[in-house]
């Protein structure tokens, strides 16, 4: 499974080049403070947003724990006068991916060095760059083989890209100021790179959007625990709020995307109606879920339920299974 972190310890070298330039609004005048409970009714179970959820795996610092202002129930409205002086930042946080072929095998490294992805007994921790470097050497050629059979690289950065620009001109449209940032896990731009910007660009409101719809340690908390590293350690930084939208399957704009693009592609069967409607998901450890109280597996499933309850009521009645990758 390619997905989620920097371990301390193991991170390559950054390129100060490498990080694309943020994206800014002009009229700072109409700055607002983005709602982050929206107006149209979540699909069950109720989406949560806030980075202070009680689990386990969420933010306890003091550092995070002051996201209260910012992802408290402020309409555009009602939004306090001395925001109209914050530097609203967005931060998006994806996997990352190669480039190029040169680039496959050390960003396999990048990923099982990751803590989070392979998990070793406090006793053997020391040799995760030594199981890492022979993971990613072992794994590169045939790794190799799928990104040259889609062109010679991934597409994600490009993707990620798209979204950022996509979210700023939405904020824009709701005279909402706000700079845009992408940081990946385990390609450039990395996420320290994100932070950096952040920082030289003073921003002093942030909202973190991980962009993986379901909430896994793996994904989404071994992408938050590089952030968590990062702001406690610097000053200004830790002075900083923070919202984090820790999952977001249940929104009903995301469903319905999915039951859109799903009745779309049944149409290219000759009879639509006999297909069976096959999810392919990452797998997780099961250790993960029965003893981490991961809860990607349970938002994964009820996930598709949302989907496949959407096209029912479109009249869409195909069967569907859910498989996940090894």
């Amino acid at each position: 499974m390619e997905a989620t972190a920097l371990s301390s310890g193991f991170r390559p070298l950054l390129n100060p080049n490498a990080y694309r330039s943020p994206r800014s609004c002009s009229d700072r005048k109409s700055l607002s403070l983005p709602r982050f409970h929206s107006k149209e009714t979540p699909l069950k179970p109720k989406a949560s947003l806030a980075i202070t959820q009680q689990r386990e795996l969420s933010f306890k610092t003091n550092v995070f724990e002051q996201t209260h202002p910012v992802a408290g129930d402020l309409s555009y409205d009602d939004t306090c006068a001395n925001v109209a002086e914050d530097k609203i930042g967005v931060l998006l946080l994806n996997l990352g991916g190669p480039e190029t072929l040169n680039d496959v095998q050390p960003f396999l490294y990048n990923l099982f060095a990751d803590p989070d992805i392979i998990r070793l007994p406090r006793p053997f921790q020391f040799l995760q760059g030594t199981i890492a470097k022979f993971i990613s050497v072992v794994r590169a050629p045939k790794s190799k083989e799928g990104y040259a059979a889609i062109g010679g690289g991934s597409p994600l950065r490009k993707i990620t890209d798209e979204q950022a620009d996509a979210i700023q001109m939405a904020l824009q449209a709701k005279n909402v100021s706000a700079d845009v940032y992408v940081g990946m896990r385990y390609w450039f731009p990395f996420t320290e790179e994100a932070v950096q910007q952040i920082k030289k660009d003073k921003i002093t409101r942030l909202v973190v959007l991980p962009l993986y719809p379901q909430y896994s340690i793996s994904t989404t908390g071994s992408s938050v625990r590089v952030l968590q590293d990062l702001f406690r350690k610097d000053p200004y930084l830790a002075r900083v709020p923070v919202a984090i939208i820790e999952s977001w399957y249940q929104r009903r704009g995301y469903v319905n995307s999915m039951a859109d693009l799903i009745e779309k592609e049944l149409q290219n069967f000759s009879d639509p109606k006999e297909v069976m409607v096959f999810f392919s998901a990452h797998g997780v450890p099961v250790s993960y879920v029965e003893n981490s109280g991961d809860p990607y597996q349970k938002q994964m499933e009820e996930c598709i339920d949302l989907i496949m309850e959407e096209l029912k009521s479109r009249g869409v009645q195909n069967n569907h299974i859910l498989a996940y990758q090894v």
